[in-house]
């Protein structure tokens, strides 16, 4: 990973690299959600004990979080928001434009291309497929679903960044695996099966009921709280 300081002579950000743990990174997304908010709701500065009071952070950790990036406050005035918006979104990489394609077009798959928000962030979708002949008709948002055969030159002439699985785990490591080999760098991966890929690519595994099972965890915890069963 990189720290980014902020240059007070140039005013840019300069990068450098050193460690992040994930924990301040997997905060990042969090920041900039509620920061554009903010934005978009006219406020111009704010200070950490206010964003602290917003996003159930303590100052103290919003603080030492973006001291890992240069800091972007100053002292008796807070943040700007806009401007910590956009070296946020700069540290995200959402300053730059990625292309996507969807490997799976059943309801998850239409389901995630119909989701406008991820245009907004850069992310543009450029093409699903599927193995199911059914669905070669199908279009969803201007997009022809299309038979796997043609990803290969489809990422070739489309410069794809991110491959997007949202198919059974039986089938997503050899995907992966076609999908390494055509070139893609990262991959959102969805199926219930964690990825092992060369190093180099970047694999984010999004395991829906995993997620389940923690809400679980604690409405399990909150309820024996409630019925004095702890």
């Amino acid at each position: 990973m990189y720290e980014y300081k902020y240059n007070e002579i140039r005013g840019k950000i300069k990068v450098e690299e050193k460690e992040i743990s994930q924990a301040v990174i997997s905060r990042l997304p969090r920041y900039f959600r509620y920061l554009g908010e903010l934005k978009d709701d006219g406020v111009e500065r704010i200070s950490s004990q206010d964003l602290s009071e917003l996003m159930k952070v303590t100052a103290s950790q919003i603080r030492q979080d973006f001291n890992n990036f240069g800091g972007f406050g100053q002292q008796g005035y807070g943040y700007n928001v806009v401007y910590l918006y956009e070296e946020i979104g700069k540290i995200l990489g959402l300053d730059k434009e990625h292309r996507l394609i969807i490997i799976g077009a059943g309801n998850l798959g239409q389901a995630l291309a119909n989701y406008m928000n991820f245009e907004r962030r850069g992310f543009i979708m450029k093409g699903l497929f599927d193995t199911n002949a059914a669905l070669y008709d199908k279009k969803v948002r201007g997009l022809q679903v299309q038979p796997m055969e043609n990803i290969k030159q489809f990422v070739k002439e489309n410069d794809i960044d991110i491959a997007v699985l949202t198919i059974p785990k039986s089938s997503a490591v050899d995907i992966a695996e076609q999908l390494v080999s055509y070139g893609i760098k990262a991959i959102w991966n969805f199926a219930h099966v964690d990825l092992n890929v060369p190093q180099g690519v970047l694999v984010e595994n999004v395991h829906l009921s995993d997620s389940l099972m923690k809400l679980s965890y604690n409405l399990n915890c909150y309820e024996q709280k409630e019925n004095g069963t702890e």
